[in-house]
């Protein structure tokens, strides 16, 4: 019996664990006491890593589809059929008949984060769609318009704040999302143990919101008109103090008078939140001695999502609380570019080019996800042939899952990248599984970027890889090697070609650490037994550390970097080197917002939003026997009053509809969601045939996403809307 360290992939507070191996399988999960973010922390599904980790049912081997049904076969088999056939298809039709969809674990795993890019580049394709348009995009958008950089997302100061308002997020359920944050539970007790002030708005009385000193129940989908009725109080009342940040804004002006028809009075039948309630909550932010403004996935996903995040980026400028101490701060990661002088960079540019079918603007080089299946579909010259998914369940956590599910199947070349036979990938004609995640050495690239904490952490395999088995990394990199046509040469070829690519522009920048450097001397003096590590080696002695891999193994519980730091106006990227509050593309938007103040709902209309599982992560953890019951189940909550208006009994059936189709679930009736709206669960809907998803399938639960057919979209950022939707709720015998 032996220990050893893994930092956990199954969401984004990325905690440290130390797990218990048996020679070669790992049979137990605690907190690390030592890690220098999570201090021993542990949630259910870090307790369940060994269950995850040995799940049955995820694949061995490769799968080749021979004679309509997908086979066992070998790697070597498995990258020549995809060699023999995307590179004839791609020829004949050229890059963009190609698509590449990549998931949300993508992102928690070290070769999700290096290779996807080369891949894209290997192939030239520009039919790009991630799971950003389902979740963040809004956020990536809002900060490149107002930063100049899609990737300047300020986080709150958890530790150091005095007053936290929380919009559409749950994060004692999700762990916390664009804000890693281990043991956001106890960090959110511990503001209030300091007299600090927690504010949550959501339509559902989450835990988090229990946890508050203040609920309040909007009205779903009603966040940017709230938050613009907290802007325009600001400037009202006269409560606005930029701070030193003024001398690096230009647009206040401009925003006064955009937010001008927004008097808390003129949005409160629209949010449902009464007048009196708006002007206390912009008060209290802008008394607070330090806060900070917050929003999520309920804030993300509707109608005005990039408006939105906008607004709460605003609140905390106005109020002087960005780029601050106990406010919202851009985190630093170690693998970050080095830090480049202040002054104007190139700006941040949307809609650069179109999807094919339905003219969708791009948004940070990716299409909307719900534009998959009409770009598979519809003929002519750019339709896509082929699909490359990587970690990616679409047909669960897109809208209208049916028609991407037949669009999916009519394909001529389906590629996938993914340890499970499921409802996406049961299509595929080469099915790529990778390794458990103890089997992977591990690195948050992604998630560094928005810790609460600058730190860096990095865990080498904690079990060594069978003989059958091929690491991740080199998955990725063969891939990309069949793609590009290279053939023979080694996977190590792919981490050496970024290598020099990487050092090429290094070398000539005079702000980087390899500066007028000999890229080959450089490249000989990195450390690391693989091409990732060496290629993680290098990012840290380029990033603004000047850490080394060496430096990190060293410290296997990770180098605690501090506190974070103000970084204005160093990370500023826009075309006036200033924070630019009122772009056109957010102008332009905003008479959509405006004609909002008007639409207000019907009596007894309901809408829906989702909702998180502390137990589950999107519908990649229901495969899990530890993760389920509790909570984690698949239930309409409705509110006693339109339970009993609509004659819905509790563990009764209903029958919910909606513009993409219809569901029958089994009801919850519970004052934990507000009247007028009703709750279903994301990630659901284990249904189909053809998975080798036992456990997710003996409880498959509905597809929320069906009730959707992609139309509702946010224009800015192509982000679908998956909540704050009206439904129609009928009972069932």
């Amino acid at each position: 019996m032996s220990t050893a360290l893994r930092i956990c992939p199954l969401c984004e507070a990325t905690c440290g664990l130390t797990l218990t191996i048996d020679e070669t399988r790992v049979t137990g999960a605690r907190g690390d006491r030592d890690d220098v973010l999570s201090r021993g922390f542990i949630c259910p599904k870090g307790a369940a890593f060994p269950e995850v980790d040995a799940d049955p049912d995820r694949l061995r081997g490769p799968l080749v589809r021979k004679d309509g049904r997908l086979q066992e076969a070998t790697w070597e088999e498995a990258f020549d059929t995809i060699a023999s056939r995307i590179r004839p298809l791609i020829e004949e039709y050229g890059p963009d008949a190609v698509g590449i969809v990549l998931g949300n674990p993508n992102v928690h795993t070290m070769a999700g984060a290096l290779y996807p890019p080369l891949l894209i580049g290997a192939v030239r394709t520009r039919n790009l769609f991630t799971a950003s348009t389902l979740d963040q995009m809004p956020k990536h958008v809002s900060s490149g318009l107002l930063f100049g950089d899609p990737f300047a997302i300020p986080v709150p100061d958890l530790d150091r704040t005095d007053h936290l308002l929380i919009l559409g997020a749950n994060p004692l359920d999700s762990n916390g999302s664009l804000c890693t944050a281990p043991d956001f539970p106890g960090r959110l007790k511990a503001l209030r143990r300091r007299g600090g002030t927690l504010t949550v708005v959501d339509p559902r009385r989450t835990r988090t919101a229990r946890l508050a000193d203040r609920h309040v129940s909007i009205r779903p989908g009603a966040d940017a008109l709230l938050l613009a009725a907290l802007v325009h109080t600001l400037f009202e009342e006269g409560l606005t103090d930029l701070g030193p940040l003024a001398a690096h804004v230009e647009g206040v002006e401009e925003v006064r008078a955009a937010v001008g028809e927004f008097s808390p009075e003129a949005v409160a039948a629209a949010c449902d939140v009464d007048a009196a309630t708006i002007r206390t909550l912009a008060r209290e932010l802008a008394a607070a001695p330090t806060a900070a403004v917050y929003g999520r996935m309920g804030s993300s996903t509707v109608a005005y999502g990039t408006l939105g995040n906008w607004l709460v980026d605003i609140l905390n400028i106005l109020t002087g609380n960005l780029d601050r101490p106990g406010g919202a701060l851009f985190p630093l990661s170690a693998t970050a570019p080095a830090p480049r002088p202040a002054g104007p960079g190139k700006g941040f540019a949307l809609g650069r080019r179109h999807s094919r079918v339905s003219r969708h603007p791009e948004a940070k080089g990716e299409l909307p996800l719900v534009a998959l299946a009409e770009e598979i579909e519809t003929p002519g010259e750019g339709r896509i042939r082929a699909v490359i998914t990587v970690a990616a369940n679409p047909v669960l956590s897109a809208p209208d899952g049916d028609r991407l599910d037949a669009a999916l199947g009519s394909l001529d070349l389906m590629i996938s990248v993914d340890p499970y036979l499921n409802e996406t990938t049961r299509h595929a004609d080469v099915l790529l599984p990778p390794p458990p995640p103890s089997r992977s050495a591990h690195f948050d690239f992604a998630f560094n970027g928005f810790a609460v904490r600058d730190q860096a952490r990095y865990t080498p395999a904690a079990v060594p890889l069978e003989a059958d088995r091929m690491d991740e990394c080199e998955i990725h990199a063969r891939l990309i090697l069949a793609v590009s046509g290279p053939d023979g040469a080694p996977p190590s070829a792919v981490d050496e070609l970024a290598i020099d690519m990487t050092l090429a522009r290094a070398v000539t920048q005079e702000h980087s650490p390899a500066y007028g450097a000999d890229p080959k001397e450089f490249a000989a003096g990195l450390s690391g037994d693989t091409g990732p590590e060496r290629r993680l080696d290098l990012m840290l002695r380029l990033g603004p550390y000047g850490l080394t891999l060496d430096e990190l193994k060293a410290h296997p519980h990770g180098i605690d970097l501090g506190p974070l730091k103000p970084r204005i106006p160093q990370l500023l990227k826009t075309r006036s080197g200033r924070i630019e509050l009122l772009p056109e593309p957010l102008a332009a938007d905003l008479p959509r917002l405006r004609a909002a103040l008007h639409a207000i709902p019907e009596p007894g209309t309901l809408h829906l939003v989702g909702r998180r599982h502390l137990r589950s992560n999107n519908s990649w953890l229901h495969n899990t026997p530890a993760l389920g019951g509790g909570s984690n189940r698949c239930t309409l909550q409705v509110h006693p009053s339109d339970a009993e208006r609509l004659r819905l009994t509790d563990g009764g059936l209903a029958r919910v509809k909606g513009e993409g189709g219809e569901l029958e679930v089994p009801v919850e009736v519970t004052d934990g969601v507000r009247p007028g709206a009703v709750s279903l669960p994301h990630g659901w809907g284990h249904d189909r045939p053809g998975t080798r998803l036992s456990v997710a399938s003996a409880r498959p639960g509905v597809n929320v996403n069906q009730l959707l057919d992609g139309s509702r979209i946010d224009p800015l950022s192509g982000t679908a809307v998956l909540n704050g939707f009206p439904v129609e709720v009928t009972p069932l015998p």
